[in-house]
């Protein structure tokens, strides 16, 4: 995509972001409806600035010209080593997504890249998130750019 552009997002640039994370809570609503609250997206919207205010976070955007075509909601985290665990330094992707009208064009990967190279230039050797397994277009996507399962959330219904 010549002119797609991917880099972090301004404040005013967090409007058109949430139109796009409304299309992917949206998503999430009708993957799992008993776990996503339909009228949960005025709770959630406000969280974008939240994110963009800390210190240890950030949005990404893909721009093409003056449009907001996709995004990434991104955190740096580094966890002390425990009893159980050595330190850990991984770059998370907490939110992603593209706008449902400029899907399948590399987007996507385009925002990947620059998070591992993000990543990579502030010291982290790890870029991880997590996604709900119903997204099976998601998971095949994240699979192609090299992302593999580590872990597990796993369920079962309890009778009542």
């Amino acid at each position: 995509m010549e002119n797609l552009i991917v880099r972090y997002a301004k404040r005013e640039e967090l409007e058109s972001v949430n139109k796009i994370r409304k299309q992917v809570n949206d998503v999430h609503v009708k993957g799992r409806s008993d776990i996503f609250r339909e009228d949960g997206w005025q709770f959630i919207e406000p969280f974008i600035y939240t994110r963009f205010d800390e210190e240890n976070s950030g949005v990404i955007v893909a721009a093409m010209e003056d449009e907001i075509v996709g995004f990434a909601v991104v955190q740096y985290i580094v966890k002390p080593e425990s009893p159980y665990n050595k330190e850990r330094r991984y770059f998370h992707i907490e939110e992603f997504g593209v706008d449902e009208n400029h899907r399948r064009k590399g987007i996507a990967t385009a925002i990947i890249d620059f998070a591992k190279e993000d990543a990579k230039k502030r010291g982290f050797n790890r870029l991880e998130l997590d996604m709900w397994e119903f997204n099976e277009g998601a998971l095949a996507f994240y699979e192609s750019v090299g992302l593999k399962t580590f872990r597990r959330h796993m369920e079962s219904y309890v009778e009542e």
